[in-house]
């Protein structure tokens, strides 16, 4: 039988990053967490925590804690469904999202849900190649990716499909592309990436080139609204998605690099395969809303 005192230690040692806040959010000392983990890990004859700074679940802390999380997700609906005892009970869902759809679509794709179901959003922003990993390790209940495929335990359903076009200012494009966007070009002007991580860039260079050039000269902005800020005021050229790139496109601050060559990419939505009414609710606003909203 699982003592849900020693989960709820393990599990706020990486919701906080470490001992010392995971402590003061349990309201109990360093001491007592650490020994509230290696409790459960001798109870299960399991390694579940690497010590490293930040801490991070080993392959079976991964397996504990998204079923403890999955457990969590049903009491909160659960309690949600039966009343609140008093004042308004909130269900929180953790979700991976794409900066970019975060800053276009999804919060008109699931607003009226949240507000009437007294819902409560923990949200993790990542690449959207990359969200499928933090479902994967349990970290949220469901996430927006570019994955097709339903992970083991999950379920997936197509959202719909973003444009991305490779924009700069007419100025940056006269200045470092004269002649178009070709190789030589490419490995001298500045790109933008939101991301070390973010391959949008790479991949549509690899289809106007034919390859995806190394080193080149990059500016990484994890931030959606300065990234489009950075290449507004000519500081680089980068993949902006085209809900936001029209007004601009049209106004004349930006022009197209590859006029005719958008690069589409389809987005799936994925989430625990358990029954809860309130994931369930939220994932049919989320689906139906952002069909309307996307193109595909």
């Amino acid at each position: 039988m699982l003592d849900y005192r020693l989960i709820e230690a393990f599990a706020a040692v990486l919701q906080e990053g470490g001992f010392d806040r995971a402590a003061r959010s349990l309201h109990l000392t360093q001491s007592a967490v650490s020994q509230r983990i290696k409790l459960l890990e001798d109870q299960l004859g399991l390694v579940l925590l690497v010590r490293s700074q930040p801490p991070r679940a080993t392959p079976a802390g991964q397996h504990l804690i998204r079923h403890h999380r999955q457990v969590q997700q049903l009491e909160e609906s659960l309690g949600h469904d039966l009343g609140p005892s008093g004042g308004v009970a909130f269900t929180s869902l953790a979700i991976g999202i794409n900066a970019d759809s975060l800053a276009t679509w999804f919060l008109d794709a699931v607003h009226d849900f949240v507000k009437d179901e007294s819902v409560v959003l923990d949200l993790s922003v990542e690449d959207q190649e990359r969200t499928h990993r933090l479902l994967r390790d349990g970290e949220v209940t469901g996430c927006v990716s570019t994955r097709k495929d339903a992970m083991r335990g999950c379920r997936v359903d197509y959202l719909g499909r973003m444009e991305y076009r490779l924009l700069a200012t007419p100025e940056f494009t006269a200045g470092w592309f004269p002649d178009g966007l070709n190789e030589k070009a490419v490995l001298l002007a500045p790109a933008l990436l939101f991301t070390r991580g973010d391959d949008l860039h790479n991949k549509m260079l690899r289809l106007l080139l034919g390859r995806s050039p190394t080193d080149i000269p990059s500016h990484y902005v994890p931030s959606y609204e300065t990234f489009i800020q950075f290449i507004v005021s000519g500081l680089g050229y980068g993949m902006v998605p085209d809900r936001q790139s029209a007004p601009l496109l049209t106004a004349g601050k930006l022009v197209n690099l590859a006029e005719g060559k958008d690069f589409p990419v389809d987005l799936y939505w994925h989430r625990w395969n358990i029954r809860s009414r309130i994931l369930e609710g939220f994932s049919e606003s989320l689906i139906r809303n952002a069909r309307e909203m996307l193109k595909g």
